[in-house]
């Protein structure tokens, strides 16, 4: 019995033997990882560059190069149109970093992120609101900067964009006989998008909707 005692203990304390052993260690230096991420970057090996960059991060993460490896996360990420992570990458180093000189071009590349999901008038919006509002967040911080008259270019497309599809679904609920949410949104137009070749649409569409709506409440 004595000797089932001793034999089951050494078994244990073999098997946990794993517990006590070492973590695995990054066999390269914070230069090697930076000139590789580099080197990837260079070459549009985006995802390898992701990797090294990554591992960079995250086993020198007070390095010197540390910041950089955030950032350029960020632009692999925009490389490869993966806009959901880019924008998160680049809002976590605008977060992390507030002070450092590259916010401007940051909060340019997450306009350009949403800027590059705008897709035809009939489908969502969304990625044109948020393009102009950070377009215009980077206008109202850095007037001077050299990107504020490229965001500033780029606004009139999301406006377009915006406004053609306020107009797609008011004429949707105009065909579909839905006369009051029609004009809510020929409405909206009128109100916010004066000047526009759609807004000039709704005004003439207006008095028509107040017509059938009357017509149809008799």
């Amino acid at each position: 019995m004595r000797k089932y005692l001793i034999l089951v203990i050494l078994t244990v304390f073999l098997s946990g033997c794993s517990l006590f052993e070492e973590p695995t260690q990054m066999n390269k230096s914070a230069e090697q990882l930076a000139s590789e991420g580099s080197v990837a970057f260079l070459n549009q090996d985006y995802n390898q560059a992701v990797k090294a960059y990554t591992d960079l991060k995250d086993w020198y993460p007070f390095s010197k190069y540390a910041i950089l490896a955030e950032l350029k996360i960020a632009d692999a990420y925009f490389h490869l149109e993966e806009y959901d992570e880019a924008v998160v990458a680049y809002e976590t180093f605008e977060k992390m970093h507030p002070r450092n000189e590259a916010v401007p071009y940051v909060i340019h590349q997450i306009a350009l992120s949403w800027f590059n999901q705008i897709d035809t008038v009939g489908r969502d919006a969304s990625p044109a609101r948020n393009a102009k509002a950070q377009f215009e967040r980077l206008i109202a911080l850095y007037p001077d900067h050299e990107l504020s008259p490229k965001a500033a270019a780029k606004i009139d497309t999301c406006i377009d964009n915006m406004v053609g599809h306020e107009l797609y679904v008011a004429n949707y609920y105009m065909k579909t006989k839905e006369y009051k949410a029609a004009l809510k949104r020929f409405e909206y137009i009128v109100e916010f998008y004066p000047g526009t070749e759609e807004s000039e649409v709704a005004l003439a569409q207006i008095p028509v909707l107040n017509g059938l709506i009357q017509n149809a409440n008799q």
